[in-house]
């Protein structure tokens, strides 16, 4: 048995830790993309029939919607098959929950179901977590308030009640700041609306709802505003039918073994059945003009969704300009681009991060903090960070507070592969809400890592 396996990290919490290991090698298979996972759920317990899902992330965030669905009224099961777990929704009239809808960490399913709840008509509480308590609901219940909704929530923040409203107005609105949940909660209400809403989107961000609510029978369109955005049109009153979903490997997830080959010597990996959806690869396409030896390979479709395998090998990079209009298609990937471009020549200067102030945690002040505890150099300001990279390895030995970050936590981990001395994180328990395969996917590849 070798070291890594002999380490082999538990399940759960504790402080887990990664060191230098050698070269990173081999194929493995991206998780499920959490995004799409969570509309799949959502979707399939509006719609008329058997929605069934191959592929799902069966991570925290995406089995707490599972449950929310079921405390709705819709049947949702897990089956085992020979080809993997099959998830089963029947959809049904939704009915209000006896008790509030506890979403733990995830801001994706609590922003969506609020949209979805108000277009079904029936009143719901929802709740989190410390962490999802201190995150803002109000750009998603302000344009729900808009079309009719009456809500309560502390200032703007969970706990938060919605009325039942049965005459939900359809609305004209134009996002003021480049959110996916945002949008999605919007397009589900408005299936439930009088009349026709239109989402006006300057900058583009997630299409997955769009694409969804096409594949599951609704009437959607969408027209260029004539510069960089769109318009979404939807009308009420469409009912959805049940329809098969493959989930695809999510690039956010794939970010990290790829980002460790990339920055560790004499490294080749490939993550198999990756999403590259045109705005969610903003952070391969950086890679890429850093240098990076990144390819796309058997490229294809699969539910209505671009896919390809994805290969890394390690290389050497320079520091570049992130443009602001990128982030809405990399928002998550900025802590482990910060790994990277810690690694790179020259200065990376990453523009448009306000959305990272608010995540699951500041991501910026963490990342910034990090990276000076491991031997980086960074510097932020309100919406943006920079990066001097040092051209080779970090000198690593510092234990990373992650406040409860899941990707902070798996950010440091993979800086610690490369370090010249261990990096060790303060608490591993998050990293199960997005990738509860993170420690058995990075060590199959080589990387030695391992609860402390």
């Amino acid at each position: 048995m070798n070291a890594t396996k002999a380490r082999g990290p538990r399940r759960g919490g504790g402080k887990a830790d990664a060191r230098q290991s050698g070269p990173l090698s081999g194929a493995a298979t991206a998780p499920g993309d959490k995004s799409i996972s969570h509309r799949a759920l959502i979707l399939g317990a509006l719609a008329r029939g058997e929605t069934r899902v191959r592929g799902l992330l069966e991570a925290d965030d995406v089995l707490r919607t599972a449950a929310a669905m079921r405390m709705l009224g819709p049947e949702v099961e897990r089956d085992r098959t020979p080809e993997g777990a099959l998830w089963r929704i029947a959809g049904a009239p939704w009915r209000t929950p006896e008790t509030p809808l506890y979403l733990g960490n995830s801001g994706t399913g609590v922003r969506l179901i609020m949209g979805a709840v108000a277009g079904a008509g029936i009143a719901a509480a929802f709740d989190g977590d410390a962490s999802l308590r201190s995150r803002p609901m109000g750009r998603v219940l302000e344009p729900l308030r808009m079309m009719g909704l009456e809500t309560t929530d502390e200032n703007g923040r969970l706990p938060v009640a919605l009325e039942a409203c049965q005459d939900l107005k359809a609305i004209t609105v134009k996002l003021t700041t480049p959110s996916a949940q945002v949008k999605s909660a919007i397009l589900l209400a408005a299936l439930g609306a009088q009349g026709v809403t239109r989402v006006h989107e300057p900058e583009l961000c997630r299409d997955h709802t769009e694409r969804m609510l096409a594949a599951f029978g609704a009437d959607l369109s969408m027209t260029s505003d004539g510069e960089q955005g769109r318009f979404i049109e939807i009308a009420g009153g469409q009912s959805l039918t049940a329809c098969d979903v493959i989930v695809p490997g999510d690039p956010s997830s794939a970010a990290f073994p790829l980002a460790a080959a990339l920055i560790t010597p004499g490294s080749d990996v490939t993550v198999r059945g990756v999403l590259v959806n045109p705005l969610r690869t903003g952070f391969y396409e950086t890679l890429r003009e850093m240098g990076a030896d990144i390819a796309f390979e058997n490229e294809r479709e699969e539910s209505g969704e671009p896919v390809a395998d994805i290969r890394a090998r390690h290389s050497v990079l320079h520091g570049v300009e992130v443009p602001a209009s990128r982030a809405p298609s990399m928002i998550d990937e900025y802590p482990v681009l910060a790994i990277v471009a810690a690694h790179a020549h020259g200065e990376t200067m990453m523009r448009g991060l306000e959305e990272l102030r608010v995540k699951e945690s500041d991501r910026i002040a963490s990342v910034e903090a990090g990276l000076a505890a491991i031997g980086g150099d960074a510097a932020s300001g309100p919406d943006w960070l920079r990066v001097r990279g040092k051209g080779g390895a970090l000198k690593g030995g510092a234990l990373i507070k992650t406040h409860h970050d899941h990707r902070i936590a798996m950010s440091f981990l993979v800086a610690g592969l490369a370090s010249e001395k261990p990096v060790e994180i303060d608490d591993a328990a998050m990293i199960a809400t997005s990738f509860p395969d993170f420690f058995a996917l990075m060590t199959s590849l080589g990387g030695d890592l391992g609860v402390s």
